[in-house]
């Protein structure tokens, strides 16, 4: 990390408070605040039915499914008790919320306070913004982290914050994937382990960047876009951005080490962790690519994750240990780049967003005291 960002973790939270989505105990710097969007992950494994119910909308699954998560987030270090740190997307968002606030108390002092809440599970974004409106805030800036603009994931964060802040002001950050610090922050990690693989199997390896994949009625419009959706969706009179986005955030990291010598056909792309819903997801699987570069004749393979900014599930499992298990069947070696988490150019991105120096996809909104 720069000198600019480089802090201990007391120094990082004093002022910002131990409780998630708190900023207790800083002076009031004005009525607007920074509002952190993301997805939330349950603290102990026995937890996991009712996480699910959340993010299926209230739809029971089989005990057997509930299982099969259990054993995945058993794997990558979930337990019955409450890990110190909490589970690794909330331990590194709530680090990504501090750190920001904290950069941006280094721009102007004093900064906008920076909070952070969870769509699925806690801290509730209804429960951050309640803590917010009791602060004196008055106007939200509202950031996802998911950089790509989906109508799956950001229509249902916008929804949750625009009925969470009734008679508030809010500036909803739709998207912000073509940004070039988040191209950097990503490129700064890939680098390394792609010189890596390069140097150990001697020759070129492959880069597969991926993003989550979405049900395809989602990128759809007309009545497909309706199809098996939860009822009172609208239907969609203009494809969904979100496959477009992840391509181009892929495509700014690859720009960004052409001058070490990375081409265009260098990498691929694919959409990774298609869900347990009816009906497809769109393509093409990380599985079904690792087959076809196998066939092209490569050894291995380097996968980086552009959709998502920390470690999670999605990939503590799904690559390190899902994807890993797949390429060694198929004869290939997989190398994956670190994961953003605390990186300071990423905590740039984020200021810029937050300050409105990058003209990120913006919705200004302001919530009738009525809805």
């Amino acid at each position: 990390m720069s000198d600019q960002t480089m802090m201990t973790e007391a120094e990082v939270s004093k002022g910002f408070g131990a409780e998630a989505g708190s900023t207790a105990g800083k002076e009031s710097s004005g009525q607007s605040a920074i509002l952190l969007l993301a997805h939330g992950t349950p603290d102990v494994l026995g937890e996991m039915a009712e996480y699910l119910t959340k993010v299926t909308g209230g739809r029971a699954l089989p005990h057997e499914v509930v299982e099969e998560f259990q054993e995945r987030y058993g794997l990558i270090g979930l337990r019955e008790e409450p890990l110190p740190e909490g589970p690794p997307l909330t331990k590194w968002t709530l680090l990504q919320g501090r750190l920001l606030e904290a950069y941006l108390n280094q721009q102007a002092e004093p900064g906008p306070r920076v909070y952070v809440g969870m769509r699925n599970w806690h801290p509730y974004i209804s429960d951050v913004v309640m803590r917010m409106r009791a602060d004196g805030v008055t106007q939200i800036k509202a950031i996802c982290l998911a950089p790509q603009n989906s109508r799956t994931s950001v229509g249902l964060y916008r929804r949750a914050v625009m009925a969470a802040a009734v008679g508030m002001e809010v500036e909803f950050v739709a998207g912000w994937a073509e940004h070039p610090l988040l191209a950097q922050a990503f490129a700064e990690k890939l680098w390394p382990v792609w010189a890596l693989a390069c140097a150990e199997s001697g020759r070129r390896v492959p880069v597969l960047f991926t993003a989550h994949s979405v049900p395809c009625r989602t990128i759809m419009t007309g009545e497909a876009s309706v199809a098996g959706a939860r009822p009172g969706t609208p239907m969609q009179e203009s494809p969904d951005p979100y496959p477009v986005e992840a391509k181009r955030t892929a495509m700014g990291v690859a720009e960004r080490l052409a001058v070490v010598g990375f081409r265009d056909s260098d990498w691929v792309f694919a959409f990774q962790s298609q869900g347990l819903s009816g009906g497809p997801w769109i393509g093409p699987t990380v599985e079904d690519t690792l087959r076809a570069l196998k066939e092209e004749g490569h050894v291995g393979v380097v996968m980086q994750p552009v959709g998502f900014l920390c470690d999670h599930v999605e990939i503590l499992y799904d690559i390190d240990v899902a994807f890993t298990e797949t390429a060694k069947e198929l004869g290939l070696k997989l190398w994956r780049a670190e994961s953003l988490n605390d990186s300071a150019v990423l905590v740039k991105a984020l200021a810029e967003v937050a300050t409105g120096k990058y003209q990120a996809d913006v919705d200004e909104l302001t919530v009738p005291a009525s809805v």
